[in-house]
């Protein structure tokens, strides 16, 4: 493959995870590798920032700054649910690439990312423009299809076990069969996230909380959560409940959401846990009932995040700059594979952006144990691996010293665009 020279883009869209800049420390630090790559550039705010033309240059930001990214939560670029609206917005981009002799395009994000990301490189492709465009997985959904699972995802289970096991010790003290515990936790229409909240259950100790997990995958019904929850109360001093945002009744309708929509068309949820809250007033007026709702605190939770989240979205940031520059592919999104041996090991492949724009990856049904409240074992093996290891944060008078980025601005080559 010919060696294209020219400039390297690097974008984040979609929600922030708490790994999503070790993908950009991945991408900045592989790019400065090769003498191919004349300049690297990041976009602010993904999409918008190349129809607004706001680029910063990475290469000029300190070594120091970029290692920090490694554990600094949230989107250091920048990022954006805007979608491409029209064919005069993706015109725009590659007017802005020609501008900036951008050759190497890398797109941090979930499914309708990749989707804009294939749309951008495909109108290169049919301008003859030189355009090599790698997505890099993330989500905390960890709903990306073909890839084994998403950058961002064990960091998220496991501050969610965390939150499970400190708020369990304060359910014990108060509880007297009395008490249910509601915690609601994202994911979208997949329940990948509550899932993981089985990791918090010690092995030998099956009655631990959460005691109940109520996933997208399995349609609710209030008859059986009444059922469930008088089961536990009868057992322990307390129940705790882990419910994903998603929640389905039998004819395929979220229990709560709003009526308001993002720019993808995607529903705004949330309300789950106050549904389940009114069920157990209801049905259960001598019970007290608490609700935590997590919200993107479990997003961007980075102190006693996976260590092996933050070593992994590092490597598909690496992976991205490898596949594009030395390979020569295109179209391609990064994806993270699972060795096939005993002792969890990862690796990193690629599948084309098509195959992935869109798509989502269910909870797989026969993870979930037939009680429909509890996962299997086979989901424990393959989520445990994810929450290994602590990211080590630097304190700063007790509190944790995150970086900022000096983001100094690349010149602007084109009149203004109206978005």
């Amino acid at each position: 493959m010919a060696e294209l020279v020219g400039n390297v883009l690097v974008g984040q869209s979609g929600g922030p995870t708490a790994v999503i800049n070790a993908s950009v420390a991945g991408v900045v630090s592989e790019a400065l590798n090769h003498e191919c790559v004349e300049e690297i550039y990041g976009t602010l705010n993904g999409v918008l920032g190349i129809l607004n033309e706001d680029f910063i240059d990475l290469a000029s930001e300190s070594q120091q700054a970029i290692r920090g990214l490694r554990y600094t939560p949230g989107a250091a670029l920048g990022t954006c649910r805007y979608k491409l609206k029209k064919q005069q917005d993706f015109e725009r981009v590659l007017e802005v690439f020609k501008a900036h002799n951008i050759r190497y395009f890398f797109y941090a994000g979930g499914n309708d990312s990749q989707d804009t990301a294939d749309k951008i490189s495909k109108l290169a492709q049919e301008q003859n423009y030189d355009l090599r465009v790698i997505g890099i997985p993330k989500t905390i959904d960890n709903d990306l299809p073909v890839t084994d699972h998403c950058p961002g995802y064990g960091s998220v289970i496991k501050h969610i076990c965390s939150t499970v096991r400190q708020v369990a010790c304060d359910n014990e003290a108060m509880g007297q069969h009395d008490l249910v515990q509601i915690i609601e936790v994202m994911g979208r229409n997949a329940g990948w996230i509550a899932a993981g909240a089985a990791l918090a259950k010690r092995r030998d100790q099956p009655n631990d909380p959460p005691h109940l997990i109520y996933l997208p995958e399995v349609a609710f019904s209030t008859e059986k959560f009444v059922g469930d929850v008088q089961r536990v109360l009868q057992r322990e001093k307390y129940c705790m409940i882990v419910v994903g945002e998603g929640l389905i009744d039998a004819d395929g309708n979220y229990v709560s959401a709003d009526d308001k929509t993002d720019a993808f068309g995607h529903a705004q949820l949330g309300g789950a846990a106050d549904y389940l809250k009114g069920l157990v007033e209801q049905n259960f007026p001598t019970v007290k009932c608490r609700t935590v709702k997590l919200g993107m605190a479990q997003r961007a939770a980075v102190i006693g995040g996976s260590k092996a989240d933050a070593d992994e979205a590092y490597l598909a940031g690496q992976a991205a700059v490898k596949a594009a520059v030395v390979e020569g592919e295109t179209d391609k999104m990064v994806t993270l594979l699972r060795g096939d041996t005993d002792h969890y090991s990862c690796e990193t492949g690629l599948a084309p952006l098509s195959d992935i724009a869109n798509g989502v990856k269910k909870l797989p049904r026969e993870w979930i144990n037939e009680d429909g409240v509890s996962m299997s074992n086979q989901f424990i093996r393959y989520a445990q691996p994810l929450i290994q290891g602590e990211t080590v944060v630097p304190y700063e008078n007790g509190l944790p010293a995150f970086v900022k980025l000096e983001k100094v601005r690349v010149d602007k080559a084109l009149p203004a665009y109206e978005i």
